[in-house]
């Protein structure tokens, strides 16, 4: 059971870290990608440059509410 325990804290600090806000940006962002690339709404080649840029501008928006506290 400690080794559960254990395996569950390091994913979850892993992932997680020190703000929940950036991890939930970052999944939001893929969930939305995924959503676009099932549906077949865009070439795949669309969906992975408009994906990679919406994750980092997901990312860089976290950072900034963060750092305007």
């Amino acid at each position: 059971m400690r080794f559960l325990k254990g395996f569950g804290m390091f994913w979850y600090d892993f992932i997680i870290g020190d703000d929940w806000k950036i991890a939930a940006a970052v999944v939001l962002s893929l969930a939305v990608t995924l959503g676009v690339t099932l549906a077949g709404l865009a070439p795949l080649g669309a969906v992975a440059v408009v994906g990679g840029v919406l994750l980092l501008v997901s990312f860089v928006v976290s950072l900034v509410v963060d750092v305007r506290r």
